[in-house]
């Protein structure tokens, strides 16, 4: 059966089943690609606008391909891109990623572009969302701050020290990890090592924290048996590569077959 509110609302009908989530991470800007990503297993695909080319234009020319598939579609922003919040989500973006939440200010403003009042100060005018998801306005007004889910990335120490009171604040529904990003804070900028002990024990608490919280915890993973391990640990949302590396894994695996 389909979800109320159809794919737009979807992302959040499918947390609350309990099973963990693998989003496809697209950057590049080809609407086609995340399509093709959509028909395959994933249970979403996450569009990126900071490190991948993605902008409003091909996010929005997206959307609906996605959800052709009857797929949700997350975006991750630019740092402070908190203005492009609202936009993403009147196109029909079922999930937001903030990048370096780092304080409960940034938090809070980021909750308050994305949720309607009482929780926040977003405007009205998602028509694109509308006709992707079937809700009528005052339905959509009345359900969209449950369904439009806000995740605050988790990348320095900074964050860690005050881990609580960002999951504490009204409107955040949950983080996402920046295992590399994180690896790099916590070694004085040293090294890069996403799966090394320190970022290991930064995301056990993480995850205890968040669950404390009653809230949602999301992460990149490199590889599929990282993915496993992941799945095993109890997140509920994880990355699965980006759109770059699965093109060259494909490739690379069909020259080794077609060449011996």
């Amino acid at each position: 059966m389909a979800e109320r509110g159809g794919a737009v609302a979807a992302l959040a009908a499918r947390f609350r089943e309990g099973k963990p989530l693998i989003t496809a991470w697209c950057g590049i800007p080809e609407p086609s690609v995340a399509g093709l990503l959509a028909a395959e297993g994933f249970d979403t695909v996450t569009l990126d606008m900071q490190h991948g080319a993605h902008d409003f234009d091909s996010i929005s020319r997206t959307v609906a391909l996605v959800a052709a598939r009857g797929k949700p579609t997350l975006a991750r922003v630019p740092v402070g891109g908190f203005a492009t919040v609202s936009r993403l989500l009147d196109a029909g973006i079922s999930g937001i990623i903030a990048p370096m939440v780092n304080t409960v200010e940034d938090a809070r403003r980021f909750a308050a572009l994305a949720k309607y009042p009482p929780l926040g100060e977003r405007s009205w005018g998602p028509a694109p969302a509308l006709m992707l998801s079937g809700l009528s306005p005052e339905t959509y007004l009345k359900e969209a701050n449950g369904f439009c889910q806000t995740l605050a990335m988790i990348e320095t120490r900074e964050a860690l020290a005050v881990l609580d009171d960002i999951l504490a604040v009204d409107g955040i529904d949950g983080i996402f990890i920046g295992p590399s990003d994180l690896s790099i804070a916590l070694s004085n900028g040293a090294g890069l090592d996403p799966d090394g002990a320190a970022v290991r024990d930064a995301l056990k608490h993480a995850m205890a924290r968040t669950r404390a919280a009653g809230k949602r915890i999301g992460i990149y993973s490199l590889s599929g048996p990282r993915t496993r391990e992941l799945i095993a640990e109890g997140f509920d949302l994880i990355a699965l590569s980006g759109d770059g590396a699965l093109l060259r894994a494909g490739a690379a695996a069909a020259l080794k077959e077609a060449r011996g």
